[in-house]
């Protein structure tokens, strides 16, 4: 009796299963690869070559976020300080700690420190710091609560929808310009939040994007 297939047919079910493997396996490493922390941000605390406590020095020291990140109200960009702005004060403060041995190597060389980046939105997002922060949308409501974080942590999705719901919602979230900063400041009670919002929203003709132009240019 003739075969029903021919002989190459007995390579395929070999192939097929080389084929499966090669899909499990770029699956479970896609899946492994981008659901770490890294990639679904909210938690990621990365470990930073220096520990720097935002609560000791926000909190407790009373510094403003504009003296290390100086450009926030100026550029779409929020810079991270550089080794001449931490050292203006740990020339005197701490200057021999073990803790800052990073800094003063980077003081020495001339070479940066190298941050872990822990907050960064896709190349093909476009976010404007400065469009945010001077039209009253804390640094608290993307950040969370950096002034009590000892250590940076991703604290909010970031995503497109949590976006979104911000911008067809600013009366939500919208505060005054002296409260941006104050990153522990609430109003007084959700209707009040509201009440305010709407009020500063159409003072300051605030119109955020809702079309995907708007961020992806």
């Amino acid at each position: 009796m003739a075969n029903l297939f021919p002989r190459k047919a007995n390579r395929v079910f070999p192939l097929l299963l080389v084929g499966v493997g090669l899909i499990a396996t770029g699956i479970v490493s896609g899946l492994w690869y981008y659901f770490t922390p890294k990639y679904t941000r909210v938690g990621y605390a990365p470990t930073q070559p220096i520990a720097f406590d935002h609560a000791l020095h926000v909190t407790q020291l009373g510094l403003d976020c504009r003296y290390c990140h100086q450009n926030v109200e100026r550029s779409a960009n929020s810079t991270i300080p550089t080794t001449q702005t931490c050292m203006a004060c740990h020339l005197q403060v701490k200057a021999d700690s073990p803790k800052l041995a990073a800094l003063r190597e980077s003081w020495q060389s001339g070479q940066p420190v190298r941050w872990v980046r822990v907050h960064k939105a896709p190349d093909f997002v476009f976010f404007n710091h400065s469009a945010h922060v001077n039209r009253g949308i804390s640094c608290a409501h993307c950040h969370g609560a950096v002034n009590h974080m000892p250590v940076l942590t991703h604290d909010q999705p970031q995503s497109m929808l949590w976006c979104l719901d911000c911008h067809r919602d600013p009366a939500a979230k919208i505060r005054p310009l002296d409260k941006v900063y104050d990153l522990d400041w609430r109003a007084e009670s959700p209707e009040a939040q509201r009440e305010m919002g709407e009020k500063l929203v159409k003072a300051w003709g605030v119109q955020p994007p809702v079309t995907c132009a708007g961020c992806h240019r």
